[in-house]
């Protein structure tokens, strides 16, 4: 019977467990909705400015672009985050996301 040889060094490292996949847009989704989940068990709320930063990097990366008409005038909550959001404008999904995921990030520390 002939000895079987072990397989080269570069076919054994081929079937190692597969490398993680780099933290690209294929996994940002799956990411922006931890860091959603993370940002509901902060252990202190965070100021205002913080709160409607975060309101308007989720809007912007779950919906895109503002759209609607702008909250009235007495609609001081809603109209702060209108224009939040509105500020945003032109700025892409993923870059949206991923400043999210940063935020939270740094809050959560």
């Amino acid at each position: 019977m002939a000895a079987k040889t072990p397989a080269p060094p570069a076919k054994a490292a081929a079937k190692a467990a597969p490398k993680a996949a780099p933290a690209d847009a294929t996994d940002l989704p799956d990411r922006f909705a931890d860091a959603q989940q993370r940002v509901k068990k902060l252990k202190d709320k965070p100021d205002n400015d913080t709160l409607l930063r975060l309101y308007s990097l989720y809007k912007q990366g779950s919906e895109g672009d503002v759209h609607g008409e702008k909250p009235g005038f007495f609609d001081f909550v809603g109209a702060a985050k209108y224009d939040a959001w509105a500020k945003l404008k032109g700025t892409s999904k993923d870059d949206a996301m991923k400043k999210y995921i940063a935020l939270v990030d740094k809050l959560v520390q």
